[in-house]
């Protein structure tokens, strides 16, 4: 940019439009974001923006657009109200406490506390901020905040929002169904809804984990389950159940826990008191995998000599576990990334129709089977 256009004030289209040698309509078509422009024209026009140092003005943009220029990522509970919710729910170990846009107490922790929460929040960040647009993180664990974020979509504050539930009974996807609003879900939701969604092939998954512990020599194998009314925990018990009969092991001991560590401690504590001779155990997530292995150790079981054992997602819990934990890896920040390319997609084409998108696991093998 020029001394005299620096002198001139901020830099504007025109400004633009002489640096990249292409005309001033062309330009807002590339900085609106209008999809059939010559992808070598868009590159000419973002150069120019950078040497010029153009920055669009967002305020009068959305009156053209009626576009925010935001996403919301909206993390959801259960259907209840704070009074009656105080135990651990969903997954993610997430339970219901008090709560609102922008959260506070227990869920709004324990949120924070699981590692793939950040995974979601890394992978649509990492999707949108190319793109000059940004995710507000919202809260909805009570009726009342749900009620907020719908009202903060119908009015045009996000354009639409990613959905991340955790727990089966939630019912903001039908609310956002409902309400005609532009959403995408993280997993698929346990009861049918028009909402499209990404998510992982858990039952594969989860035959990938019994394979591995068979192939071992595993003979004596159980499963501490994810919660069984979330389908992600159903799924991943259906899948390795299914795979161990199969193989000829009809009976597989199960403990069910809530996708966290605590509860995949007292779940391993269960199964040695009912199984001492067991020398598998499939964790149907990483955190319950390691708090497993707290308790192996206490019992002094070596991992993976005596006990071997598999996790689920392949999250920072999992090399924080000793030894590393070998386990099932859900692509999140993929998954998230694709979710978040949905939603765009959906707001360029508000007729497009509802879809779904598939991951496919991978089996991680590290120290501990």
């Amino acid at each position: 940019m020029t001394d005299d256009q620096r002198s001139a004030g901020a830099p504007t289209l025109e400004d633009v439009a002489r640096a990249a040698g292409v005309s001033r309509a062309t330009v807002s078509r590339v900085v609106n974001g209008v999809r059939n422009v010559d992808p070598v024209i868009q590159e000419a026009v973002r150069q120019a923006v950078s040497v010029t140092g153009y920055t669009p003005n967002r305020a009068a943009r959305s009156l053209v657009t009626r576009r925010a220029d935001a996403i919301a990522l909206v993390v959801s509970g259960a259907g209840v109200e704070p009074e009656a919710a105080r135990g651990d729910s969903g997954t993610g170990g997430s339970g219901e406490e008090d709560g609102g846009i922008g959260g506070s107490g227990s869920f709004t922790a324990q949120v924070f506390a699981d590692p793939f929460f950040g995974r979601v929040v890394t992978g649509v960040v990492d999707y949108l901020r190319p793109r000059g647009m940004h995710p507000v993180l919202m809260f909805a664990e009570t009726s009342r905040a749900r009620e907020e974020v719908v009202a903060y979509l119908r009015q045009g504050s996000a354009d639409g929002a990613l959905v991340v539930s955790t727990h089966a009974e939630d019912p903001l996807p039908a609310l956002i169904a409902d309400a005609g609003l532009a959403a995408v879900l993280f997993a698929r939701p346990a009861r049918p809804v028009p909402v499209s969604y990404v998510d992982l092939a858990h039952q594969d998954g989860a035959r990938l984990a019994a394979e591995h512990l068979l192939g071992r020599g595993c003979r004596r194998v159980a499963t501490i389950s994810g919660p069984l009314d979330v389908p992600a925990g159903e799924a991943r018990l259906t899948g390795f159940r299914d795979t161990m009969a199969r193989h000829g092991h009809p009976y597989i001991p199960i403990a069910e826990g809530q996708f966290t560590q605590e509860s995949g401690e007292s779940a391993m504590e269960r199964l040695l008191a009912e199984h001492p001779d067991l020398d598998g155990v499939f964790a149907a997530n990483d955190l319950m995998a390691l708090g497993a292995c707290h308790v192996l150790r206490e019992h002094g079981r070596s991992i993976p000599g005596d006990v071997a054992v598999v996790g689920f997602d392949d999250s920072s819990a999992a090399l924080a576990c000793r030894p590393p934990l070998t386990t099932v890896r859900q692509p999140v920040e993929g998954m998230a990334a694709e979710m978040t390319r949905l939603l765009l997609d959906r707001l360029a084409r508000t007729d497009g129709p509802v879809t779904s998108v598939i991951f496919e696991p991978e089996l991680v093998v590290r120290g501990s089977a």
